[in-house]
């Protein structure tokens, strides 16, 4: 019992985290945008809650996510209000590089978080990564759609889904070895949050289709 509490706690904790930091990209993106107050909660929103909001309905989890932990919805919008105040009085000007560091930030904690959620329901390994790779992309994914742009995950060619995808199956192979999963959790996200920033650094690139052109 205090074990699954202390686990509770810490998949809280994560999850609170990755939401801060995907909000950020999707504040981030949204002023690179340009957009009005309105779009800029939106995009923050949809950012930091897609990936968890569609995992719960795909595992028939209620309440969702921001639902059961609504105080959130506050400190988004607060959040969002505070920022939008900041880069007014700065002119700061953002670029997509700028929103890497939050964004794998918020991948590898989502995916950790995911992965365990559907593995303490009893699902098989592979929904159980599929389910944490749909909870750290599928929020970049609308909020890259919102802003017109082809979403990153599918475009750049740099890792990302597949650090996600390794993120999971670290937790897997912990649960098979027994790790305690308060501890499991943080060693997952940071493998993809490393695998990740690692691709960035190093500028690595995934092969994209050859067209012949006759």
């Amino acid at each position: 019992m205090a074990e699954t509490a202390l686990l509770d706690i810490v998949i809280v904790a994560i999850d609170a985290i990755a939401t801060v930091a995907f909000a950020a990209s999707g504040l981030l993106e949204a002023a690179r945008k340009r957009l009005d107050p309105v779009g800029v909660c939106i995009v923050a929103g949809v950012a930091a809650f897609g990936g968890g909001t569609l995992r719960d309905i795909l595992l028939d989890q209620r309440p969702l996510y921001w639902v059961e932990y609504s105080n959130w919805l506050w400190v988004l919008l607060i959040a969002c209000a505070l920022a939008m105040a900041w880069m007014r009085t700065q002119h700061v000007e953002f670029t997509r590089k700028t929103m890497q560091w939050p964004d794998a930030l918020g991948l590898g904690l989502f995916c950790a978080t995911g992965t365990q959620i559907a593995y303490t329901q009893g699902m098989p390994a592979i929904v159980c990564v599929l389910m944490g790779v749909i909870t750290a992309t599928f929020g970049g994914v609308l909020r890259d759609i919102i802003c017109n742009e082809v979403p990153t995950a599918f475009k750049d060619h740099r890792p990302y889904v597949l650090c996600a995808f390794a993120g999971g199956w670290t937790l897997i192979a912990a649960h098979e070895l027994a790790v305690a999963p308060r501890f499991g959790v943080p060693i997952a996200a940071g493998v993809a949050v490393a695998l990740r920033l690692l691709s960035l650094a190093l500028d690595l690139r995934l092969p994209g289709w050859a067209i012949r052109r006759d």
